[in-house]
């Protein structure tokens, strides 16, 4: 037999009349108080007050062009979550809410994108980020061994690196990030490794090796192919849509061939044999749809 105070409260009916309670109240030798996971204080966290210097008046200035570019504003979305990465060095719960304001969006929103693209980062990630391909041309090329290998190199006490974990500081001049990364696009050079998206191209376990022991002592290696190698957030900085005015500088430092010989083999084979591609009817008919 159960006392008054042990009843379960009515469920509620649909409607606008709630229930009179929403809970099953305790019996008296139940200690609520004791149980309850709610503190009697909750502290609030201190005040953040760089986040304000980080997205200053430049950072604001540089948001509202990217929304000025589209005729609908929240279209700037994507570029301006890189102008945040470019700034912290991921996506933060302030950079979310930094997006939220400029283009008159819901954090959820903003949240919803930040969350489906693996290029958005939710943890502070290093000086540069090295994405190892694993998809299936390259893992069986040997991309499985190289990721092993450079993740068990850049763990410590044993403890192997995992995806999107950091060895160093986060941010610190030489601190690097790992991730595992689906197709880069470039089969015919693989196993193939990205640092702060550009390519390094045909690697082995131990070039990758090398590779990164040279951005741990600050050095930059030349990509096999594209532009100079940066650091992360003045890569996610030219993501977001802001070069150097200047052209020489921009040719140098973004504007660099890409094309590898590998890549341009079967144009070249087509061009020497002159083979052409047939020329499509101007009036080609469509076929015709099942019944």
């Amino acid at each position: 037999m159960t006392t008054p105070s042990q009843q379960p409260s009515e469920t509620p009916r649909p409607g606008s009349q709630p229930a009179e309670k929403t809970y099953a109240a305790a019996s008296p030798d139940v200690d609520v108080k004791a149980i309850s996971p709610v503190a009697e204080e909750v502290t609030p966290p201190p005040a953040q007050s760089s986040v304000a210097e980080e997205f200053g008046p430049e950072i604001e200035a540089k948001a509202g062009e990217l929304a000025a570019r589209y005729p609908q504003s929240r279209s700037a979305l994507l570029p301006m979550l890189h102008l945040v990465q470019s700034v912290q060095g991921y996506v933060s719960q302030e950079g979310i809410a930094f997006c939220a304001r400029q283009l008159d969006l819901t954090e959820a929103e903003v949240s919803a994108v930040a969350t489906f693209y693996t290029m958005y980062k939710r943890r502070p990630c290093g000086q540069h980020l090295v994405s190892v391909c694993t998809n299936t041309l390259c893992a069986v090329l040997g991309g499985d061994d190289i990721y092993k290998r450079l993740s068990e190199h850049l763990g410590e006490d044993g403890k192997p690196l995992g995806h999107e974990e950091t060895a160093g500081e986060p941010g610190e001049p030489g601190s690097i990030t790992l991730e595992h990364a689906e197709c880069l696009a470039a089969c015919d050079l693989g196993p193939v490794i990205q640092v702060n998206y550009e390519y390094f191209d045909n690697q082995t376990p131990e070039k990758a090796v090398e590779l990164v022991d040279a951005l741990r002592r600050g050095e930059k290696p030349q990509p096999t192919r594209g532009a100079p190698l940066t650091d992360f957030k003045s890569v996610e900085r030219q993501l977001a849509g802001f070069f150097p005015e200047e052209e020489d500088v921009f040719r140098s430092d973004v504007d660099a061939p890409s094309q590898a010989v590998e890549t341009l083999r079967g144009a070249q084979l087509a061009a020497d044999r002159g083979w052409t591609a047939p020329v499509m009817p101007e009036n080609a008919p469509l076929p015709e749809v099942q019944k």
